[in-house]
């Protein structure tokens, strides 16, 4: 911390042809300098690795905690102590008030110096920089306007691909590959995305072996574990069975089905990209073609493989949720205390139901609400009865109780707004 210290920064989205003159300026270097960088842009976590790679001494700053901890080079330069992890802690929600802009004022003042990638004119970078002094910029207007020259090479041999797996799973960076294998990083970064599932991809595989080791089927035994969907693409071609649950289980004579999410972070709006309308439909489609439940393992936090909190959420109740009528507290559970067993046996498997059979619960199951009823219903709903003292009340099911309470607070907001 007592050396003199340059800061590397650059805005989101860099444009792959402009890589070129970022990693010019990190081959420069020597281990006499110290360079300062994030780790939130695509371009800022290349540099990483090349920084890495070079052994120029590094100090990393990253906001609240660091996550990447099986990073091959990271570990290997803590161990040989050039990198320095500085873990700045937030004082607001992700997303929320002045930490990210406080943590680029620090930064900037232990800095005597800054280079500067791709900076975008409409973004935070370039207002941050404004006016200041000792502040260097590798790529200029005329950058923009030259695209990476096209190289026509052969066709990828087996050799290649194995050199090229070998080098990005030791974490080498894009940089690193395009000089051993003499390849545009264009053609480096898009062999990479065509033979390594996306990031996002791996995390959901990651926690799909958690959900397993959980259940912990056997070949034979009570909990047999019968398929396993992958979610496999052609481009933007995916097959049909992609948007079914993860798995499908049999215990004794049922069989059940599990889809499993985890997420850094939960939205606020559950129903935006976690439980869309169409996920939710394909899942039910499913449950009620094969006559079996599915339920919904969704891991929050942590690492997939060893998330903070575990939700166990029957798919019928995610409605609910995403509608704010039963809150998702509801359904943690405590990997350690997890009774698949009993949780499996006091599961009722879905049914094609006639109306007489589901009158026989619910005596107005779907019968047409008359005027009366419903400004009953929300007036009940107004005084704070729960859900279930309204199914009870009206003697309709839960999903009709939601459904007309929607609709009344819907156009009820529709109404007010001018």
């Amino acid at each position: 911390m007592k050396r003199d210290k340059t800061l590397f920064i650059c805005s989101k989205m860099t444009p792959i042809k402009l890589y070129e003159y970022v990693f010019r300026w990190t081959d420069s270097l020597n281990d006499g300098d110290c360079i300062v960088c994030f780790n939130s842009t695509d371009m800022e976590a290349e540099v990483l690795k090349a920084l890495l790679v070079r052994n120029i001494p590094t100090i990393l700053f990253v906001m609240n905690n660091f996550t990447d901890t099986n990073n091959i080079q990271i570990e290997r330069a803590l161990q040989e102590k050039r990198l320095l992890i500085v873990v700045l802690r937030r004082n607001e929600p992700r997303g929320e008030g002045a930490t990210p802009s406080l943590r680029n004022k620090y930064v900037l003042s232990i800095c005597k110096h800054v280079v500067c990638g791709y900076v975008n004119k409409n973004g935070t970078v370039f207002s941050l920089l404004a006016g200041r002094n000792c502040v260097t910029s590798l790529i200029d207007e005329n950058a923009l306007m030259v695209a990476e020259p096209v190289v026509r090479h052969e066709r990828w041999t087996v050799a290649q691909d194995k050199v090229l797996l070998r080098m990005y799973y030791d974490d080498m960076g894009i940089h690193a590959i395009h000089k051993c294998l003499n390849r545009t990083y264009a053609a480096v970064y898009a062999r990479i995305h065509s033979i390594t599932q996306p990031e996002e991809l791996l995390k959901g595989r990651e926690f799909e072996d958690y959900v397993l080791s959980l259940l912990n089927p056997k070949e034979e035994g009570p909990l047999v574990l019968q398929e396993w969907q992958g979610d496999k693409s052609f481009g933007t071609i995916k097959p049909e069975n992609n948007s079914n649950p993860d798995f499908v289980f049999r215990y004794g004579q049922r069989e059940f089905a599990v889809e499993c999410k985890w997420r850094e972070k939960l939205d606020r709006d559950l129903g935006k990209e976690l439980f869309t309308k169409k996920r939710i439909d394909n899942y039910t489609k499913f449950s009620k073609e094969r006559q079996i439940c599915v339920t919904v393992f969704l891991g929050v936090g942590g690492e997939p493989c060893s998330p903070e909190l575990l939700y166990v959420i029957p798919l019928e109740k995610v409605s609910d949720i995403v509608s704010h009528f039963l809150s998702i507290v509801e359904f943690r559970v405590h990997p350690e205390s997890l009774d698949i067993s009993a949780f499996l046996q006091t599961e009722e498997l879905p049914k094609a139901y006639t109306f007489e059979e589901k009158r026989k619960d619910h005596k107005n199951a779907y019968k047409k609400w008359s005027q009366e009823e419903q400004e009953r219903l929300f007036v009940l709903f107004q005084e704070g009865k729960s859900i279930d003292e309204l199914t009870r009340i009206f003697e309709r099911n839960r999903g009709a109780i939601c459904s007309r309470i929607r609709k009344y607070t819907q156009n009820l907001i529709v109404r007010t707004v001018p």
